[in-house]
C-alpha cells in the first residue's frame, strides 16, 4: 500500500466515524464523568479553602469549556399533591439532567445526602453530584434517582 492509498483509507475512516454524533459522546464519557472531570480541574487549580461560590463559578466556566449546558443557582418548584408549596435553588443544573449540589466543608453530614435525595424526588432528574472542594482531595457522593437506579441510561 503506497502513501496515497493509506491516506485515502484514513479520510475514509474519519468520514465514517464523523457520521456517528452518538459516539463521540461516548468516547467524551458518561455526563457525570465528564462534570467530574471538570471539577477535579477546578479542585486542582484553586485546592481548598475558597468559599463554596467560588468553586461555582470556576466550575461553570470549566462545564462551558466542555461544551455542556449548565444552569447556575436555579430555582426549582417543590410540588405536594399537584400543588407547589415551595421551591429549592440548586446550585448547578446541567443538560437538565444531573443536578451538582457544591460544599467547601470540612466533611459531609447527613443533612447533605438528605438534601440530594429530595433534590432528585423534587425534580425527577436522574443524578445529582455532592461535591466538597473543602478538603485536600475533592469528595464526592453520586446520588441515583429512585426511578432510575435500574436504568441502563449512562449519566
Amino acid at each position: 500500500m503506497n502513501g496515497h492509498e493509506r491516506h485515502e483509507k484514513h479520510e475514509r475512516v474519519s468520514l465514517d466515524l464523523g457520521i456517528f454524533s452518538e459516539r463521540e459522546e461516548m468516547e467524551k464519557g458518561s455526563l457525570s464523568d465528564r462534570v467530574l472531570a471538570c471539577a477535579v480541574k477546578v479542585h486542582k487549580k484553586l485546592g481548598p479553602g475558597f468559599l463554596e461560590k467560588v468553586y461555582e463559578n470556576a466550575l461553570m466556566i470549566e462545564l462551558r469549556k466542555d461544551g455542556l449546558f449548565a444552569e447556575q443557582q436555579k430555582g426549582v418548584p417543590v410540588y405536594y399533591e399537584g400543588e407547589i408549596v415551595g421551591d429549592f435553588v440548586a446550585d448547578i443544573i446541567v443538560e437538565n439532567k444531573l443536578i451538582i449540589e457544591l460544599k467547601a466543608v470540612s466533611a459531609f453530614c447527613g443533612e447533605h445526602a438528605a438534601c440530594c435525595m429530595n433534590y432528585l424526588r423534587a425534580t425527577n432528574h436522574p443524578v445529582c453530584l455532592l461535591l466538597n472542594f473543602g478538603k485536600t482531595t475533592l469528595q464526592i457522593k453520586r446520588f441515583v434517582g429512585e426511578s432510575y437506579i435500574d436504568s441502563p441510561e449512562t449519566i
